[in-house]
């Protein structure tokens, strides 16, 4: 039988878990590195959220998420191609999403939330968090990146 004291304690450790991987995220070395005032500077509020804190944006409210154009989606924080239109396609959730993302334009990291774990992308330049990647993508990866539209800006081709 599972006590209150029990899962007062799990909680706990979860918790513990959680902010240690964002410190880590944190302490790592990116090529672009700025003071949290620059990035608020630099960012909208809403992206400073997404890209420096690891918030999500609502489903369906991202214009990028309905994008059709030939062209590039760029980090917002530091204006690295991530993800080329070609691979782009509509998974149905809401978000942006691609099956493949430009090569050497991402990181990864294991991401422990309340459902288990789950794999974290972030711009390998700066470190800003853009989402999530999960196995149930279409060929020829299986890939499916999904993105939030405030952690990208998109260049028409």
């Amino acid at each position: 039988m599972v006590t209150r004291r029990a899962m007062l304690a799990f909680s706990v450790g979860a918790l513990a878990v959680m902010a240690g991987a964002k410190r880590m995220t944190a302490a790592e070395g990116f090529e672009v590195m700025k003071s949290e005032a620059e990035w608020r500077k630099i960012l909208t509020p809403a992206q400073y959220r997404v890209l420096r804190e690891e918030d999500t944006e609502r489903a369906g409210s991202s214009p990028l998420d309905r994008e059709k154009r030939k062209g590039t989606f760029h980090c917002a924080g530091c204006d690295l191609p991530l993800y080329s239109s070609k691979t782009k396609y509509d998974s149905g959730t809401g978000w942006p999403s691609f099956w493949e993302p430009l090569p050497n334009a991402i990181g990864t990291k294991p991401d422990w939330g309340i459902l288990g774990k789950r794999t974290e992308v972030h711009c390998r330049r700066c470190g800003g968090h853009l989402g999530h990647v999960f196995n149930d993508g279409p060929k020829p990866t299986g890939k499916r990146y999904c993105m939030n539209g405030l952690a990208m800006v998109f260049k028409p081709a």
